[in-house]
């Protein structure tokens, strides 16, 4: 059986289950998810086509419909995590059939048992569907789902423990109104008290769990300052670093990586991280798991990697890790020395085949981009030519056409990883010497395959109906085109005929296309780039520059067209009466291609390829135009055909979106209906708590009289207080002054005290420094005569070295008059390069003009020798008629005198 009956075996199953709730149906329609489950292909619900969609909206339906059977929902989830597996599928899953909506109102409906298995599974379900993905808090059964969360976190000894934080992880991260409704809760104290607790797990994805969502709600908090302090930050870093490389799985690491990038975004913390003493060693090891076999564990560490080049000192630190010499980086564990080098990973994986996992390859060729360019300004550029060397043959077969023919999906795989590979060569244009490196390699003959390779793919025919920025693969397309020409253009002196291809693709009509792609678009640095190209190719005389005028008049037509719709479309009322409109329309066209005049047209044409003889009634006209006029015909059927064939596809897709967004409407409806019903029940409290507050105003006016009196008598019991006060205050002021006069005294007679003992013993230290220095004098009079003697020596040594500085100054008087005639000669060499200089620049000049005259020369050769070939074929044409007239000549003057028969006379095809 194969895959479309399985699918109308499944919504027919779904459709009688609906219907009719029975234990038949139900078990019907399990063996047909056994049957869908069985063939092990998530492709068939990534299509967008009317049959798969609604089998998916029809199971998300069930699956969230309370009634349903606890079994089959099991079984439905179970299928849904199976199609989860394809990144496409799982953002189709949430975004467009509410998955989420759907799986939270099954474990809201089952929270009074949530040990049952269907439980678990959709809490595991939606950890893989909500990550990395934004969940709104309006949607439906969102806030019971943070309730059910939240108890089961903070439960002890819970299986959900862990898969529940997971999704609050998820739920949590970048979600401003997730964030706020939890802050808003009554016990959110208690609940980070708990997650606090977490932190002590003898399990690293728990731990990972609990520090993100502490991340996420507290990193802007005092809570979080405390748990982020200087104090604790290096803790963590080491937690978190010690999880990236011995965690439990892909699943920990990827938690991990996640976390340490939002703790990245946070300034302080980035600051903290670059003052990490051991960031060095901790680095090496990040860098040994792109040896991994794990592809996703691969992606993580380079994104990790990617958000390190976002902070400056940690990006010249890995650049140091990755380009150092080995003596010069730190150091790794001993088990790791025979590991090969880090670069070397990145080029593996910039080189994985084209049906690999996409993400690691362009996420490599980014990091590889982010460090050269930190590396051609630092001092590591000069040990860059033997990686150079490794990483050229990459780019270069990254940029080779392929041999057959793509998909679509591995065209645009292709597409992309081209456009980095080419960011990269140009990253090295940006020096020197690793220009000519890179210019010995690449050939003109490259680059222009590359150019008429996206010239020929389908994105190119898009013209002005549906522009490229319509589709992913056209702007990957022709940001390959532009950044192809600009590669070419910082390298045309160096490579040989790269100048001459250069122009003459500049003068290719096809390059309006993604010229006037880049140059409307809202990206600066394609604007930039198609600014770059056209300056080049305006002084061309054959630029096509009045097709690029109307090519982007047509583009800012067409988004002014698509504004101007999206503003005043129809409302959702209309697209509902749609569908019994076009379900009439729809059936007109199919019964026409069967018509009687379609058979007929059929037999004739039969008839003329038997090549039956016309009978003599019709003797006189011409076989040929009779078959050009049926051939007209027969074509302006076809086109007729094809014409209405498309209008019933369209018809047929409009329907099914019709049918789609009355199901859409039908659940928002459902989803505003419990919305309002929630409304009234907080109406009904808001009111119930102001009869309670009104109670409790009269009881506070009643005792705010009664502390007015008490007010009152306190008043007059202090007036008497303060007299009493100020009595014993004057009191107090006589004591302390008589008290600070005995002080007084007493300080002054232990100071003279003091200073009389210090006194005496500096009388017996001067004794002590007088016969100290009368030893030190006698000391100095030996020297001084020591002194006179080395003077007198020094004397003599002075006048014979002032004879040898007046001989010196002779010679360098020579030496002056040397310099002098040789700066003569210098100043006439650089007046003869001088004119040297200005002739070269005119013969460059010379040779460019020479060399666009013969690119438009080619180009005027090529057209005059298609006009040449058309000429000689109207000729040939024209000798064929001439020999059949001459034919038909002879025959007439064979029948006029008598060798031929009239009535034997027959003509033939």
């Amino acid at each position: 059986m194969d895959a479309t009956s399985c699918l109308k075996s499944l919504l027919l199953a779904i459709n009688q289950y609906k219907n009719n709730k029975s234990v038949s149906n139900a078990t019907q329609l399990q063996r047909q998810l056994d049957v869908i489950s069985g063939l092990k292909s998530t492709r068939l619900f990534k299509s967008n086509q009317v049959l798969p969609s609604e089998c998916l909206s029809c199971l998300i339906e069930l699956a969230g419909d309370p009634n349903t059977n606890t079994s089959l929902t099991l079984k439905i989830i179970g299928l849904l995590s199976h199609l989860a597996s394809e990144e496409e599928t799982r953002e189709a899953l949430h975004t467009s059939y509410s998955l989420t909506s759907a799986l939270a109102s099954v474990i809201h409906c089952n929270s009074s048992t949530p040990s049952e298995p269907v439980v678990l599974q959709c809490i595991q379900l939606l950890q893989r569907i909500t990550y990395n993905v934004r969940v709104f808090h309006s949607s439906a059964n969102i806030d019971e789902l943070l309730t059910f969360l939240m108890y089961h976190i903070q439960s002890p000894d819970d299986e959900l423990t862990m898969p529940c934080l997971g999704l609050m992880a998820n739920l949590c991260r970048h979600n401003m109104s997730v964030q706020a409704h939890i802050k808003s809760l009554n016990n959110v104290k208690g609940f980070y008290r708990t997650l606090i607790t977490f932190l002590a797990h003898n399990r690293l994805t728990v731990v990972v769990f609990a520090l993100s969502i502490l991340t996420s709600l507290t990193i802007n908090e005092e809570v979080g300052e405390k748990l982020f302090h200087a104090k604790n930050i290096h803790q963590t870093f080491q937690l978190i670093f010690n999880i990236i490389v011995n965690g439990d799985g892909t699943l920990t690491r990827k938690y991990a990586v996640d976390l340490l990038v939002d703790l990245l975004k946070n300034p302080k913390i980035s600051d903290y991280l670059t003052r990490y003493e051991h960031f060095n060693l901790c680095l090496s090891q990040v860098l040994g798991l792109l040896h991994g076999k794990d592809p996703d564990s691969a992606a993580k560490v380079l994104e990790l990697l990617i958000s390190f080049c976002s902070v400056a000192s940690l990006r010249r630190l890995l650049c140091q890790a990755l380009f150092a010499p080995p003596s010069v980086r730190a150091p790794s564990s001993g088990k790791n020395n025979k590991t090969p080098e880090p670069v070397i990973a990145l080029i593996h994986c910039s080189s994985l085949p084209l049906e690999g996992p996409e993400n690691s390859t362009l996420q490599a060729l980014e990091l590889l981009k982010e460090m050269l360019e930190e590396a051609i300004d630092s001092p590591c550029c000069s040990t860059m030519h033997q990686f150079v060397d490794l990483l050229l043959p990459v780019l270069l077969d990254l940029l080779q056409t392929p041999g057959q023919i793509l998909d679509e999906s591995l065209a645009k795989k292709k597409c992309a990883r081209t456009s980095r590979a080419i960011d990269i060569l140009l990253v090295l244009c940006g020096d020197e010497s690793l220009k000519f490196q890179v210019s010995e390699k690449l050939t003109a003959r490259a680059c222009v395959s590359q150019l008429e390779f996206q010239f020929s793919s389908s994105w190119m025919d898009v013209g002005f109906v549906n522009p490229v920025a319509d589709s992913d693969h056209g702007q990957v397309g022709a940001d390959v085109v532009l950044k192809t020409l600009d590669l070419m253009s910082k390298i045309k002196q160096f490579v040989p005929n790269m100048e001459t291809s250069f122009y003459k693709m500049l003068q290719d009509q096809r390059l309006i296309t993604p010229l006037s792609f880049a140059l409307t678009s809202d990206l600066r640095h394609r604007v930039e780039a198609a600014l770059r190209i056209v300056f080049e190719a305006a002084p061309l005389p054959d630029f096509p520059a009045i097709m690029l005028g109307e090519s982007i008049a047509a583009n800012n037509a067409y988004r002014l067209q698509e504004a101007q719709y999206s503003i005043s479309r129809t409302p959702a009322h209309e697209l509902h009466e749609q569908p019994s409109t076009l379900g009439k329309g729809c059936s007109s066209p199919h019964y026409t291609s069967n018509s009687p005049q379609r058979s007929n047209i059929q037999n004739l044409i039969e008839k003329l390829q038997a090549g039956v003889e016309l009978k003599e009634e019709i003797k006189d006209v011409r076989v040929s135009e009779l078959m050009d006029v049926y051939e007209q015909k027969i074509s302006a059927l076809a086109s007729k055909e094809g014409r209405l064939q498309d209008l019933l596809e369209a018809k047929a897709l409009a329907l099914a979106q019709a049918d789609r967004l009355i199901a859409q409407y039908r659940c928002q409806r459902a989803q505003a209906e419990a919305e309002a019903r929630k409304l009234a029940a907080l109406l009904k409290d808001a009111e119930r708590n102001n009869e309670e507050l009104g109670a409790l105003l009269k009881s506070q006016q009643l005792e705010s009289e009664r502390a007015k009196t008490d007010i009152q008598q306190l008043f007059n019991h202090n007036r008497k207080l303060q007299a009493v006060a100020e009595e014993h205050e004057s009191l107090k002021g006589s004591f302390t002054e008589v008290v600070q006069k005995l002080d007084a005294s007493e300080k002054q007679l232990k100071e003279l005290q003091v200073s009389h003992t210090s006194l005496s013993k500096q009388a017996e230290a001067l004794k002590k420094h007088n016969e100290n220095v009368k030893l030190q004098h006698d000391k100095t009079m030996a020297q001084l005569t020591e002194m006179e003697d080395k003077r007198k020596q020094l004397s003599r040594e002075i006048q014979e070295k002032e004879s040898r500085i007046s001989n010196l100054q002779q010679k360098i008087r020579i030496q002056e008059e040397k310099t002098k005639q040789q700066e003569k000669e210098k100043d006439e060499m650089e007046e003869t390069i001088e004119i040297l200089r200005k002739e070269l620049s005119k013969t460059e000049l010379a040779r460019k003009e020479l060399s666009i005259k013969a690119s438009s020369l080619e180009i005027q050769m090529s057209q005059m020798e298609v006009r040449l070939e058309e000429k000689e074929a109207v000729i040939k044409s024209q000798r064929e008629e001439m020999n059949k007239h001459s034919h038909m000549i002879a025959m007439i003057h064979s029948l006029s005198s008598g060798k031929l028969k009239t009535d034997t006379v027959n003509l033939s095809l």
